[in-house]
């Protein structure tokens, strides 16, 4: 389930289509703007503090995290507490590593079902227009930004999806969803633009474990 709701929100973020002319004016502004903070990155990494908070403000589960990527689809996800797992692409092949059950699974990586934030991370904007309705903007004089993201499918996973920028880098993400919980990732240490080798996004199974390997293709 861990790896499902990442792999939803970790590969998308607009479709417009409002009748409002000023409506559509707001939302394409915040596209660009969106846009113009994420289309840049080229390489990032950073440090990622996950609270999942239940309906009532109780805090079900807080983990921490190191990310990585590369455009245009190398993408690193490792939980080191509380309980390790990985997730990493190269943008051909997937691999969810879980220690603790000395199993890898391989997968097909395709970029269309890709999770939410490997699409907004991954600056996919068109990807994330096709689904959500994006407002928002500069809220500090060009040193802070907010985007709000609600889906355009009333059956959507997520209810809302808000984005907070500092200094040009991402800040945080805060996702609604549909049935009172909330997931927040507050990203630190950020580092940008350094180079990251290739293999950083392949995974080699240590020696006993189980792989399942359900690519087509093998």
């Amino acid at each position: 389930p861990k790896r499902k709701f990442l792999l939803r929100f970790l590969c998308v973020l607009t479709v417009m289509h409002v009748s409002a002319v000023s409506t559509v004016h707001a939302q394409d502004e915040a596209a660009v703007q969106l846009n113009g903070l994420l289309s840049n990155i080229q390489t990032f990494q950073a440090d990622v503090r996950q609270l999942i908070v239940e309906s009532t403000g109780g805090v079900l589960e807080e983990s921490f995290i190191k990310f990585k990527l590369k455009r245009p689809d190398g993408f690193y996800w490792e939980t080191l507490e509380p309980y390790p797992e990985l997730i990493v692409t190269d943008g051909a092949t997937l691999w969810n590593y879980q220690p603790d059950l000395l199993q890898v699974t391989i997968e097909d990586w395709e970029s269309e079902r890709s999770e939410l934030a490997a699409q907004l991370l991954n600056g996919r904007i068109d990807e994330i227009e096709a689904d959500y309705f994006i407002t928002g903007g500069d809220i500090g004089n060009g040193s802070a930004w907010e985007f709000v993201l609600e889906p355009v499918d009333p059956a959507s996973l997520y209810e809302r999806v808000t984005l907070y920028f500092r200094e040009g880098r991402l800040d945080a993400i805060h996702v609604d969803n549909g049935n009172g919980q909330r997931t927040f990732w507050e990203f630190f240490e950020h580092i940008l633009d350094e180079p990251l080798a290739d293999d950083v996004f392949l995974f080699v199974a240590p020696e006993d474990i189980e792989v399942l390997d359900n690519r087509s293709a093998p």
